[in-house]
């Protein structure tokens, strides 16, 4: 593979490019820009067909190629309204919602009035201008009309220019964006893979722990008859946090609900290990804590622990397993508060069989985290590749044949 730094540019209404790229508007490049239209609701013929709809969500739930639809139409529903059908291999833009939102539809699908459906005069433009449109994405609301809600317009999609290179350089060009985004998937689906593993495998663990053969019912549930029952208040200290001053450039992380928030320089607790649960906001969160923190006021952190009769690691995998989320208050803002956690049951092994768990499970976060580093690295070389080869900074040798 042959890249090489271009020097000769010329000045385009998009911008410096390189001279022999070429500047179209997009409708010159497609044989068809169209949006989509809803069936009436109320019409039971219309719904539940052969035919895929698809709505933002189905966009932004899929990537970059969209393979299923939540809801779908019938044959009558498609003649009976502004839909139509976007033959596979077809680009599917929003134009409001999820504004600039851009997948490749893999089936025939029609969609409804908030998508455009773009058929590329080339089939093999059809990755490039995926690409083109995922790194334009964020500048679409310049061009979108000023309204409650920012949204494009059919006509303004059609009107918008884009940077051409030639038909060759441009296929090689999503072929190497193609390349990270494989990368980037199979990494996802590692991190998938993990998940899963983790799950069950804390299924298993905190429920029949390990190697026990007799167990138990009790007000929680069937247990190991060596396992006992115990209030969280006997074992933990809790405490509300408190409103916390962020410095950026300080060391000492600051625990909010959701996790870290920031950074100060002073500290709240100061332990091995610390059990943080949201209040309000993300109310049942569970994180922990080492050392010197900072918890917030919209969190619940422990200020001590019975160190003779638990390990807080487990304590904190057993409560994620839990999900506390679901036990908070149901009102507007939904709260646990110190309350609950003191009379909240659990199961309690012997703190060396909560060490030989928490170990375990704890080398599925560290694979995780792994993985997610290198998906977060990924993804960081595909913006960069993105702003170099689309906007023709680094250019792709490509010979006379097509090849690199």
């Amino acid at each position: 593979m042959m890249f090489y730094k271009e020097t000769n540019f010329k000045d385009t209404e998009i911008g410096r490019i390189p001279k022999d790229w070429e500047v179209s508007k997009l409708e010159k490049i497609c044989k068809k820009i169209k949006a989509g239209g809803t069936p009436l609701t109320t019409k039971k013929e219309f719904w539940n067909g052969n035919i895929p709809f698809v709505k933002i969500e189905d966009m932004t739930s899929c990537g970059k190629y969209l393979i299923k639809t939540s809801s779908s139409i019938t044959k009558a529903g498609l003649e009976n309204s502004n839909a139509w059908l976007v033959p596979e291999n077809s680009l599917l833009l929003a134009m409001y919602g999820s504004l600039g939102e851009v997948s490749i539809n893999t089936i025939n699908v029609a969609t409804n009035q908030a998508i455009l459906g773009i058929i590329p005069k080339e089939k093999d433009d059809v990755e490039f201008l995926y690409y083109w449109f995922l790194y334009f994405k964020p500048c679409w609301r310049k061009f979108a009309k000023p309204t409650t809600q920012a949204n494009l317009t059919a006509e303004i999609v059609r009107n918008s220019t884009i940077p051409l290179p030639p038909s060759q350089e441009r296929k090689k060009i999503a072929e190497i964006l193609l390349t990270v985004d494989e990368a980037i998937q199979k990494t996802n689906e590692i991190i998938a893979k993990t998940e899963r593993l983790k799950k069950g495998l804390m299924r298993e663990l905190l429920t029949k722990g390990i190697g026990h053969k007799e167990f138990k019912d009790t007000e929680i549930g069937r247990i190991p008859k060596e396992w006992e029952v115990v209030k969280l208040g006997r074992i933990f200290s809790f405490k509300n946090g408190q409103r916390p001053k962020l410095l950026e450039t300080e060391k000492i992380p600051v625990y909010g609900a959701n996790g870290i928030m920031g950074y100060t320089n002073e500290f709240l607790v100061d332990n091995d290990f610390i059990i943080i649960v949201g209040r309000v906001g993300a109310s049942g969160e569970v994180h922990l804590g080492q050392g010197k923190i900072w918890v917030s006021d919209n969190a619940i952190y422990s200020e001590s622990y019975e160190k003779s009769k638990v390990y807080p690691p487990f304590v904190y995998y057993l409560l994620k397993f839990k999900g506390l989320g679901r036990f908070a208050s149901k009102t507007t803002h939904p709260i646990i508060t110190q309350t609950f956690l003191n009379n909240f049951q659990i199961q309690l092994p012997s703190t060396l069989e909560q060490q030989k768990i928490a170990e375990i499970l704890s080398t599925f976060d560290k694979k995780l985290e792994i993985e997610r580093n290198e998906k977060a690295k990924l993804e960081k070389i595909k913006q960069g590749l993105m702003d170099l080869l689309l906007t023709g900074k680094i250019r792709v040798k490509v010979n006379s044949n097509g090849r690199f």
